[in-house]
Parts: C-alpha cells; structure tokens; sequence
C-alpha cells in the first residue's frame, strides 16, 4: 500500500479518487485512491448537501466547509454553526451574485463592476469576478467564455457612456483571466485565437475611448507575456529539453532550479526492452502512447510490415514490486503518472509475460548514505528549499483540473502530480533508510535524527516533509522495530507523540488546520489535503441544479485557491551555502533512492528485528 493510501484510509483523512474523465487518462500510481471505510463527502443527497444557492431569503442548511471539523459519522461531532448573517452589500452597492444560468452569469458580472474600478477590496464584484475566472469552466469551456467576452465587447453602444462603461468590464475581466492564466494560455490553440481577435479590436478603440488607456497599456504587456499561441501562426522555436522529476540521475539536472512544466514541454525519457536494454526517446510532455510507440519504433527500426502484424509492440508500466498494466494507445501525460519506481516497457503481447522489474529496484543494498554524515538542519533545509520549488511551480488553476477535470475540460497537472509523487517518494525514503542501516545502533541514531528533521522542517513551515516524515515513520515495516523504538531517548519519544497528535486525521484533521491557520506566509501545506477538500466540496453539491449555476460553490472553490495564493504570497528566504558539501547535500535530497515495494520493505525490517512485536 502507498504511503499516501495509508494516511487517507485512516478515519476522517479520506482523499478519493478524482472522478472519471471523458478524456482517456491513467490514473497516476502516486495518487492516494478511494477508500470505503469513509467518503470525503457525502454520497448522495444529504441535508443541505447542493449548496447553499444565492437568494435574498436565508436558506435551510448551509454548504458546510470542508474543514467543518465535524464529518458525518463521528461519535465527537459538535452542534452546527448557526447560518452566518447574509452578506453586507460594500460601498458601491455589489452584494452576493444570484444564480443565473451558465450563459448569463457572465452577462451579471459585467453589469455589476462598476466604472472606472470603483470597487474596494474585498468588494463583491472584485470576489464574484476572480470566482468566476477560476472557476468559468467547471459551467463553460474556457473558449466560449471568452467567445462571450469578444460579444459584449462588439455589443452596439445603447446610449451615452453605456457602451465605455460596458468596454471598461469587459476589459477588467480580460485583463483578470490573462493574470490568472498566464502561462497556461500557451497550451490553448483556441482560446489564444479569440483573445488575440479581441485584442485587435481593443487596440482599435484605443483612439476612441482616451480614458481606456491605462487598461490597454497593462493588456499590451501582458500579451506579450503570455506569448499566445495560435494554430496558423509560426511555430514558436524549439524548447530546450527539461530534466523530469527522477530524470536519469544526473546531478547536473537536479541541481538546476525547478521550472514549471507545460504539456508541449519536450523531455528526454527511457523505454526498456523485455532483456532490460533501452531506447532514449525524445518526447513532449503530454505524448500519448501512439506518439511514444511511433518513437520507439522508429528507434528500433521497425518496418511497417512489423508495426501493422501481431508482434506490434505495446507500452507497459512496470511497477518494482513487478505490478504491469497496458497502456492504451490514447491515453496521454503518462510520464508524470508513473510511481516512484516504475518504468515504461516496449514489448509484443507474446513477451509479456516475461516482463520484470529493473534489478536495482527490487534489492537494496545496505550502507551508510549521505543522510548518516549530515546535520540534520542541513537536510531539513534542503528539503525545504526543494519542495518550495515545487510548489512554487504548480499553478493554482492545476488544483482545480485535478479534481474537476471530468466536469471540465482537460488541462495538463504536470506540476502538481510531481509534487504528490514527491510526497510519496519522501515517505518511503523515511522507510528505505532506516531498513537499509543494519547496525541497532546507528538505527536508533537515524531515527532520531529523522524526527529532529521532521522538527525542523516544522519550524520552517514546511508542513508536506513534516508530514512526509510523519507518515513515513508510521510505516508498518518501521513501527514494527521493537528494539530500535525502545533505544530512542524519552525526549524524542514525546516529541514524536506530539508529532502524531498533529497529523492525527480525528475530526478532519482538526489539530493540524489549528496550527496551519495560525502560520503566516511563506508556507507548504500538506498538499493532499487541499485535494481532499476540493473532493469534498465538488461531491457535497451540484454545479448547475435547474439550470442555475451554485455560485455558492464555485465562491468556496475559489476561497480555496485563494488560500493557495496567500501561502505563497511572500519569497521563502533559507540562506544555504554554496559550497562542496552543501552541493553534495543538495544533489542527496533532490535525487532520493527509495524502495517504493512494501513486501520488500517488510522482508529488510523483519531481517533487522526478526521477533517485532
């Protein structure tokens, strides 16, 4: 079982799978799956459980929050919140959005954003216009969103100062959406198309509408930000290839500083043969397994004859616990997919049978690694710096795709797949090296330094390796070692026991929400609980009912992005030193060697402490 699984199958931590998509994906090996003993949210109709829908009367029951500490189910739950009083209309008049249907809803933003941008922060329309931007798409593609943008735009003028006024929204929410969206936009033929159509028509009314012209000056630059790209222009130059996340083990890559990663971006990969030879393939990020085949093929020098007859090759992952799945020609984004240890095989069906892990993932070889000669703050630091990186990396819009994407259309989550692969990987580095120490003595050591990194990583607000490391020490394999635990001094015991009460999941993890709510930016969240309560809220209420969008729930998804945006909202500042040693520590964390197969974790700890207890 994934460490990840092992959290979320505890009582009250549950993070279920994302929905189904329409479009064929893989489901990602590192991703904590569904587990029966206790949904994220409710599963059919539930008090109150489609929202709390925007009208002028109080409703019966609210859309309860998904850090309500509170799940159904629980013998401690407390009586509910009393209805919060309904929402104080600001200083321009904007109070809560009413529902309207998708087609509308953008016709009533545009209405209510006053002239000239008189609205404060905090204000009504300031909310429902990033609410909407965010979220458009779980109700309307993103191309037919700003489709309807280009239309209000070309609308006649109705009378005097009407047609600015109208102009004016209309480029506030333009201008919105490319600073929501930013790189993203590289991705989308179509939606390019119409903002730049739009664009030409704004800088056609330049001359016109004088007060426009700080907005358009902003727009100018920010399309030649974001670079649009659109289908019949010329394609941009190749990109340099980037390192994926276990690209290879080179230091020289892992040393380099994180950049995000986009779906055209291009990567260096290695497909195995059945006798573990390989090909390098050169790939773009979101490849489907035809295109991967095609360049495979082409490397082997296969003839069509070959390709077109039964002995065509397929694409296998092969997991080091020797787990293999087909992948489909269709399917598409299996490289961020892949688990910790797996690897993608070319075979014919009549090999596949025949296929096996990589030797050096299914055997350890024990002895002292870095983490034995370096001080824990060195470690903890690093991680920290590392992981800030990847975070830094996902784009805000990724949590929402994650979890929506079947609602909505697809779009790459690249970055935020290779984070939760990370998290998994750190927990079974906890495991991997306390398993591959074969001194009692040293063990205990380890152990201890582990909790004072997991303590470290704490004070630096790095909450995704505090919990890592948590979890990863409460590995079955690891709580097992009697003798190991009974050698660790009384201090860290109780420190560890703390740590345990603040990732204890009782009551929706109600102890560590208590302590994140209290830190101040720059921070790392632990990540699967952020999906776990954008699951919830996307299963607790419908998006449309009768036709009407819930801005109620979109306004919640929103305020969870937003929070995302507050932790990291201030530059993370560790002073690391540039030197060999530091290097050396720097390349140890970002390229972890770790036994992800947990029969093979059970046999080394059982080697180490035959009796257990």
């Amino acid at each position: 079982m994934k460490p990840l699984e092992k959290l979320l199958k505890k009582p009250g931590s549950h993070l279920p799978a994302r929905p189904a998509a329409p479009a064929p994906r893989r489901q990602s090996l590192s991703r904590p799956p569904a587990s029966p003993e206790e949904p994220a949210g409710p599963a059919g109709p539930q008090p109150g459980g489609e929202g709390r829908w925007l009208e002028l009367r109080p409703p019966e029951a609210p859309l309860r929050s998904p850090e309500d500490p509170s799940p159904g189910g629980d013998r401690d739950r407390e009586p509910p919140s009393p209805e919060p009083p309904p929402a104080a209309r600001c200083c321009c008049g904007c109070g809560p959005a009413a529902p309207a249907p998708p087609e509308r809803l953008l016709t009533a933003l545009l209405e209510r954003l006053p002239a000239g941008g008189a609205h404060g922060r905090g204000c009504g329309a300031e909310s429902l216009l990033d609410d909407i931007v965010l979220t458009h798409s779980l109700f309307l593609p993103t191309e037919h969103f700003l489709q309807q943008l280009h239309q209000h735009f070309v609308l006649p003028r109705w009378e005097d100062g009407a047609g600015l006024r109208r102009k004016r929204a209309v480029l506030a929410v333009l201008l919105h959406f490319l600073e929501t969206y930013k790189g993203l936009l590289q991705e989308e033929e179509s939606a390019g198309k119409v903002i730049k159509e739009l664009y030409l028509l704004i800088m056609k009314d330049a001359s016109l509408y004088r007060d426009l012209e700080d907005e358009i000056l902003k727009l100018h630059q920010l399309v030649e930000t974001v670079e649009l790209k659109v289908a019949d222009e010329t394609p941009p130059p190749s990109k340099q290839v980037k390192p994926l996340f276990r690209h290879f083990r080179r230091i020289d890559s892992c040393l380099q500083t994180r950049v995000a990663f986009r779906g055209s971006d291009e990567i260096f990969c290695r497909v195995y043969m059945p006798d573990h030879s390989y090909v390098t393939i050169r790939s773009r990020l979101s490849a489907s397994v035809q295109d991967i085949l095609a360049s495979v093929t082409e490397k082997l020098q296969y003839s069509e004859e070959q390709s077109a007859r039964e002995d065509a090759l397929i694409l296998v992952t092969v997991a080091s616990s020797g787990e293999k799945a087909v992948l489909q020609p269709s399917e598409e984004c299996v490289f961020t997919t892949l688990g910790i240890n797996s690897h993608l095989f070319a075979c014919t069906r009549d090999t596949f049978d025949s296929l096996v892990p990589l030797p050096e993932e299914i055997q350890g070889v024990p002895g002292d690694t870095e983490i034995h000669r370096v001080e824990p703050e060195d470690i903890a630091n690093h991680l920290t710096a590392f992981h800030w990186e990847l975070f830094r990396c996902i784009h805000e819009l990724e949590f929402v795709d994650y979890v929506f994407h079947g609602e909505r259309g697809r779009r790459e989550t690249a970055n935020l797949e290779l984070l939760l692969q990370r998290c998994s990987e750190v927990q079974h580095w906890v495991g991997t090296e306390l398993l591959l120490c074969e001194s009692l003595g040293k063990r205990a050591h380890l152990l201890k330094k582990l909790i004072k990194i997991a303590a470290i990583c704490k004070q630096n607000q790095d909450m995704l390796s505090f919990y890592a490391i948590v979890i990863g020490l409460n590995n079955a394999a690891i709580s097992r070692l009697r003798l190991t635990w009974e050698k660790l001094p009384g201090k860290f015991k109780n420190l560890f026991r703390k740590f345990e009460n603040l990732t204890d999941p009782c009551r929706n993890h109600k102890t560590y929400r208590e302590v994140l709510a209290k830190m101040k930016p720059p921070l790392i969240p632990f990540v699967p609980l952020i999906l776990k309560d954008l699951t919830f809220l996307h299963e607790g209420s419908k998006t449309l009912l009768d036709g009407l969008v819930n801005v109620e729930k979109l306004h919640c998804i929103a305020e969870k992005v937003r929070t995302i945006r507050k932790y990291r909202s201030r530059p993370l500042c560790l002073e690391l030193e540039a030197s060999p040693s530091q290097l050396q520590t720097k390349a140890y964390v970002r390229q972890l060697r770790v036994i992800d197969n947990q029969n093979l974790l059970f046999e080394l700890s059982f080697k180490l402490e035959p009796g257990g207890h």
